[in-house]
């Protein structure tokens, strides 16, 4: 089955892990900017990852056939600094017309501060001026609902900004429900030590259905796997649950969300259509 990653960093992965990917049926990413590892200390060093992202990252994609997408932001580990993060969100624009860039993120939250909360409105900020669709990053562990709360909160409190073109991402169980209520997008990550395992972002398909769910591999710079959405399809096959139904969440639920970009320009393969709503025998 054919499948698009709608969050991994591949900057963090090898060449081969590209291949794998392709072999594997994976044929489009989006990848957001994330964290180097360290805290960058200019704006330049930003501009530099911007070139990255949009200049060889696309190109070595390409070697293996898959479309690379990606999008611009200071993230949350970074944002305390909010001199830097004003200088990074007022060069951001020198980008957004790039091929490929889907809008601004992930920005978000990582422990909840008030420059942390500065810095995610300034984004807002951009994204509503510029008309860019928004990728949410949420807090890990005990952070986490109290953070997507306040992340919620402050994204509905700006009527320039539509829900639809909203993606919050690291959802789990105890947040699932408050971010699609209010109309967003939900983006499961797949991790083998926090966020979600396959197994549970399967039930949280199976509580709250398909309807604007994602699911995504992240494969970062620490424990991450980048053929976790592989894993997630077999625990679906396993579970009995259709071909057409697993095919919603790992591909045509990613393409209806990102086709909301001016810059998403994609040409699918010839993909057969699923046999009714059979499920595959295990």
């Amino acid at each position: 089955m054919y499948y698009f990653d709608p969050h991994i960093h591949m900057v963090s992965r090898t060449t081969d892990d590209y291949e794998t990917l392709a072999k594997m049926g994976c044929i489009g990413v989006s990848e957001p900017a994330f964290w180097a590892g360290y805290d960058r200390g200019s704006v330049d060093g930003f501009r530099d990852y911007f070139h990255q992202l949009t200049d060889f990252e696309p190109k070595r994609a390409s070697w293996y056939g898959i479309a690379h997408y990606t999008w611009l932001c200071i993230n949350a580990k970074e944002a305390e600094n909010v001199e830097l993060s004003r200088e990074v969100i007022a060069m951001i624009p020198e980008f957004l017309d790039r091929p490929g860039v889907l809008g601004i993120g992930e920005i978000g939250l990582n422990k909840n501060t008030k420059n942390e909360a500065t810095v995610f409105l300034e984004h807002l900020d951009l994204a509503a001026r510029t008309g860019e669709q928004i990728l949410i990053h949420t807090p890990h562990l005990e952070d986490k609902y109290q953070g997507t709360r306040m992340i919620i909160d402050m994204i509905c409190d700006d009527s320039r900004l539509d829900r639809q073109r909203v993606c919050v991402d690291h959802i789990e169980e105890h947040t699932a429900k408050a971010v699609l209520e209010e109309g967003f997008w939900a983006g499961m990550t797949l991790y083998p030590v926090s966020k979600c395992t396959p197994e549970r972002a399967v039930d949280i398909v199976e509580k709250f259905g398909p309807e604007r769910l994602l699911v995504n591999s992240a494969g970062d710079w620490g424990p991450s796997k980048p053929t976790a959405v592989p894993d997630f399809i077999l625990e679906m096959r396993l579970r009995g649950h259709s071909e057409s139904l697993i095919r919603r969440v790992v591909y045509d639920n990613p393409i209806k969300f990102f086709s909301q970009s001016r810059n998403f320009h994609f040409d699918p393969p010839q993909i057969d259509e699923p046999r009714a709503d059979e499920p595959v025998g295990v």
